[in-house]
């Protein structure tokens, strides 16, 4: 009797499983023109699959349905699209049908006014001020001389350890714009600061179901905490009347050619989205290099030849300087080539402003587009031989003016801080080839799906060079 009941009881899981399935296609089917996939369960989705297969999941649903496919994931019904054409017109035409639509999860954590989330007149201003901060001309005079005295000091005495190089380049990336941002260097505030970023950076890509102990509702309350910060370091800022030579007083200032002023709010959210999206990439692209450059001595070679070159003109307290960086031709094509082989993003969002045609499809207003990068960096024929590391095809042609170019994203949403990335990653490598020699130790695996990652660390052993 009592497995009779067992069995009533799974097949009556089964089949109301399948008639919520079920129930959930036939809602979204009887929308005309939408592209094939399949929507998963009611709330949830496809979602978990999609975290836990990744690119295993795209590649499915590609053989499948093509490269255009619907789905619905964190909590958005979304179009897959892995067509490149169909990709840079997405990222091109904001304001003719697309805005960013970023999860919900990101938007709740990183903030109503981050520059992701925002458009039309606030994202001029605001995409304004940053681009104000990371010019050229701020790089060179003022950003540059503050990279490079943090990285020597970073870097100091690594001799003769066994490093795990994830998170030195994790608090690498995380310090380095905390003392660009607010001059903030290692100590208490910057481990309380570097805590609550570590868990709000886990929320951004969550289902946003606000449970208490899963990765949203962490993200969530570590965002709480951050604000609270900030806005106690503006509050002391704004209290003490002395004048900072740092991101922050330009904020606060108008100054250094930032436009209208920001309100506190907006400041904030615009701070944790400078720390949040420069943390990410910048860590994640030095630890890849690393790995890379360990892998195929060629390449290191040529890096470290053009490292030792420039300091050969420089005496060993010397920093570095513009002219040093623009040289560095080699070194940017070993860190793109590192963006492109571990795609450190994945793909960008945007979400339709009004029903938008694509491919003979109708995407609904409201759903999101994913615009799915990752296929583009493995082409082989825009990249012959994609699974090889070869940072000499960036110098080879100019791959950077191509129009399917999506490394730093495209269109109006072109990454403002693509080039202050670029010199503290360039800055890094400089002064860690040209001090120390170093090979792997342990068994070091690397997950590339949702986020680059080494979950068990990814270990060196460092000697003098």
């Amino acid at each position: 009797m009592a497995l009779l009941l067992l069995l009533l009881a799974v097949l009556g899981v089964v089949l109301a499983s399948s008639l919520l399935l079920r129930w959930n296609e036939l809602r979204y089917s009887r929308r005309r023109g939408l592209p094939p996939g399949t929507m998963g369960w009611p709330l949830f989705g496809e979602t978990t699959e999609f975290l836990k297969q990744g690119p295993s999941f795209m590649k499915q649903r590609r053989l499948r349905y093509g490269s255009l496919f619907r789905t619905h994931i964190l909590g958005c019904p979304t179009v897959v699209c892995m067509e490149p054409e169909l990709n840079r017109r997405a990222l091109a035409s904001e304001g003719a049908g697309f805005v960013p639509g970023y999860p919900q999860s990101m938007l709740d954590i990183l903030g109503p006014n981050n520059i992701a989330a925002v458009h039309g007149p606030l994202h001029r201003a605001m995409r304004g001020a940053m681009l104000a901060l990371t010019r050229p001309h701020m790089i060179r005079a003022a950003l540059l001389p503050k990279i490079d005295a943090f990285m020597r000091a970073h870097l100091h005495g690594w001799a003769g350890r066994r490093v795990d190089i994830q998170e030195m380049t994790k608090e690498m990336a995380l310090l380095s714009a905390l003392r660009q941002i607010a001059g903030i260097s290692a100590g208490p505030l910057s481990d309380a600061l570097k805590a609550e970023l570590y868990t709000l950076v886990l929320g951004t890509f969550s289902l946003p179901i606000n449970v208490p102990g899963t990765n949203y509702s962490k993200g969530l309350q570590a965002r709480k905490k951050l604000v609270a910060m900030l806005r106690q370091m503006i509050a002391d800022r704004r209290s003490s009347g002395c004048a900072r030579d740092d991101m922050l007083d330009a904020l606060l200032s108008g100054n250094e050619g930032t436009r209208a002023k920001l309100s506190d709010d907006q400041i904030i959210d615009l701070l944790i989205t400078l720390i949040y999206s420069g943390y990410e990439t910048v860590s994640t692209t030095s630890m890849m290099a690393v790995k890379y450059l360990s892998d195929n001595p060629k390449a290191l070679g040529q890096i470290r030849k053009e490292h030792l070159d420039i300091r050969k003109a420089k005496s060993p307290e010397d920093p570095l300087d513009w002219n040093d960086y623009k040289s560095m031709t080699f070194t940017k094509a070993v860190i793109y080539e590192t963006l492109r082989l571990a795609t450190v993003v994945n793909g960008l969002l945007r979400k339709t402003t009004h029903d938008v045609e694509m491919n003979g499809y109708v995407i609904p207003k409201g759903w999101r587009i994913y615009v799915y990068t990752r296929e583009i960096n493995y082409d082989p024929f825009l990249y012959p031989e994609p699974m090889v590391f070869n940072p000499w095809r960036w110098m080879e042609t100019n791959l950077e003016s191509h129009p399917h170019f999506m490394l730093f994203g495209g269109g109006a949403r072109m990454c403002p801080g693509k080039e202050v990335g670029t010199v503290e990653i360039a800055t890094f490598l400089h002064y860690f080839v040209t001090r120390y020699r170093w090979e792997e130790e342990g068994n070091n695996t690397i997950s590339k799906f949702p986020r680059v990652a080494a979950p068990n660390g990814l270990h060196i052993r460092v000697q003098d060079y």
